[in-house]
């Protein structure tokens, strides 16, 4: 079985379902279903996304999982919420809990002074690959 697609992979327009197909009893539905915004995503960031849920959204996880540093995991946050049509917003000043976690970071030496300052100043980062 194929996996499903969500851009043309020749001219990268929207892709639309038009059948659908019991596997069990071969019942067949066809008409023009729309698939979601996640069938707009690479398979890269379909993993990126299933990280981000599996570590409950929490930054911190994601870094000791992936290795990556939380510029970098925003940075790719921030695509995949443009390549699924939101608007990726400004980043504002962190809550309480973030916060707090800020200065666990820092007080570990997981990230500089710099980083912590700018990341309680809700600033964006310079981006990394």
């Amino acid at each position: 079985m194929n996996r499903w697609l969500g851009v043309c992979p020749v001219c990268g327009a929207g892709l639309e379902v038009v059948a659908l197909q019991c596997p069990a009893c071969e019942a067949r539905i066809e008409g023009r279903f729309r698939l979601g915004r996640l069938a707009r995503l690479t398979p890269e960031q379909l993993a990126f996304v299933e990280l981000f849920l599996r570590s409950e959204g929490k930054f911190t996880r994601l870094e000791s999982l992936t290795g990556l540093s939380y510029p970098t995991l925003r940075k790719r946050l921030q695509e995949i919420l443009r390549a699924m049509g939101y608007e990726a917003e400004e980043e504002a000043p962190p809550g309480p809990e973030e916060r707090r976690q800020i200065l666990e970071e820092l007080a570990a030496g997981r990230i500089s002074y710099e980083e912590a300052l700018r990341r309680l100043r809700g600033r964006p980062g310079s981006p990394e690959a």
